[in-house]
């Protein structure tokens, strides 16, 4: 595994920063989960739920192939342990807020001064700096509102809607993954451990950059634009005969306007003149959608993919999320992993995005139990039974 070797301490709840780690973890680090006693919240994402399912994969999904320790670090015992931890690994990562970890002497100064090459990074909302870097922060508030993410995807006139479950963290979780090897590279140069720093405001902010470029340059930014009157009519959403929906998205040069129109036998629409050139087709792109619309709804899906395909046009299906776990591509680009379920079976799961050949794992472990490893990476440590017994009567471990 690549990053064997690697010692990852987390100190983190919920998505961006425990989702980081289990990159690192797919990919052969050695990652601690350490958890105050009442858990991760994660763990809990399914405990309302009126179903018969069972299992929690969006915990497992981040999890996956951690040990897993409780320790209660508002008793010394607790604190010093984790500190311990701390002084023998080689990042720290936390998600915790900058003021309670310097409450509990778990803050860089004091982790780095213990162990000079330690790697100590933190995941926040808002960044470590500014009014607003206190305030608490997840993926819907700070990246997809306070970024702007929200504004930019919901049409001129439309309410703004909710993200789905833990886009902007796992965005987040491949910055902080990203930051994390940066400084692992620049520790192999100096032999010093350094902090470094993501947020969900500027994850959200890079994420819509090309756009916030034009922002910034020129002071104003085009509305997103419903489907019935595109930007672009080229690069639209359609429907076949058959109801499914799909998406093209030409190439740059008129080349491909002219080859959609010869597949889909419309030899008249670019002598049209209302759809002559680029500028034109734009002004009159409500009248190229209703033409489009009206090619599209006369043959089925099939047929469609068929034509798209042969001419070698930039298109996609828009699939269901039953349809994305069925489709042999996205097994075949190496999207899913399969998880041990503990019962001597596995389940699917994403994958971390990005392969490896010959060194990806075909199966990893599931997530940890609660506490599943306290004893033994204690242990590990340097703490003898008697000591470990101690905390865990004290209830500083479990």
């Amino acid at each position: 595994m690549l990053l064997q070797g690697l010692k990852v301490v987390e100190f983190a709840s919920y998505i961006a920063a425990p989702g980081a780690a289990g990159v690192l973890a797919d990919w052969g680090a050695e990652v601690i989960k350490v958890e105050r006693p009442e858990g991760d919240p994660m763990r809990h994402v399914f405990g309302d739920a009126k179903s018969d399912l069972s299992g929690n994969p969006t915990f497992g999904l981040d999890n996956r192939g951690k040990r897993a320790v409780v320790l209660d670090i508002s008793k010394p015992e607790g604190r010093d342990a984790l500190a311990r931890l701390a002084a023998q690994a080689d990042i720290f990562l936390t998600n915790v807020r900058p003021a309670a970890l310097k409450r509990a002497g778990l803050d860089e100064a004091t982790l780095r001064a213990a162990n000079p090459r330690l790697i100590y990074a933190m995941v926040t909302g808002y960044g470590l700096e500014g009014p607003d870097a206190a305030k608490p922060g997840f993926d819907v508030t700070a990246f997809w509102s306070r970024a702007g993410v929200a504004h930019m995807h919901a049409p001129k006139g439309t309410d703004p809607f909710i993200l789905r479950t833990g886009v902007g963290d796992h965005m987040t979780s491949l910055a902080t993954v990203s930051a994390i090897l940066a400084a692992v590279y620049e520790r192999e140069r100096t032999g010093l451990g350094r902090v470094v720093q993501t947020s969900l405001l500027a994850t959200g902010i890079y994420a819509v950059s090309s756009d916030l470029a034009v922002q910034l340059a020129f002071g104003k930014l085009a509305s997103n634009r419903p489907r019935s009157a595109p930007f672009d009519p080229l690069a639209n959403f359609y429907r076949s005969r058959d109801g499914h929906w799909f998406v093209l998205n030409p190439r740059g040069a008129s080349n491909d306007w002219q080859l959609l129109c010869k597949t889909f036998e419309r030899p008249d629409l670019p002598a049209d003149e209302r759809f002559a050139s680029g500028r034109v087709r734009r002004q009159n792109s409500a009248a190229l959608v209703e033409q489009f619309d009206a090619a599209f709804s006369q043959l089925d899906f099939e047929e469609i993919a068929r034509r798209l395909d042969e001419a070698d046009l930039v298109w996609a299906p828009v699939q269901t999320p039953a349809e994305v776990a069925a489709d042999p591509q996205a097994a075949a680009a190496g999207a899913f992993v399969e998880i041990e379920d503990g019962q001597g079976g596995a389940y699917r799961s994403p994958a971390a995005p990005a392969r490896f050949p010959g060194a990806d794992a075909d199966r990893r472990p599931p997530a940890p139990g609660l506490g599943q490893h306290t004893r033994e990476v204690l242990a590990e440590i340097g703490y003898s039974p008697t000591q470990i017994d101690a905390m865990l009567n004290a209830g500083a471990a479990a």
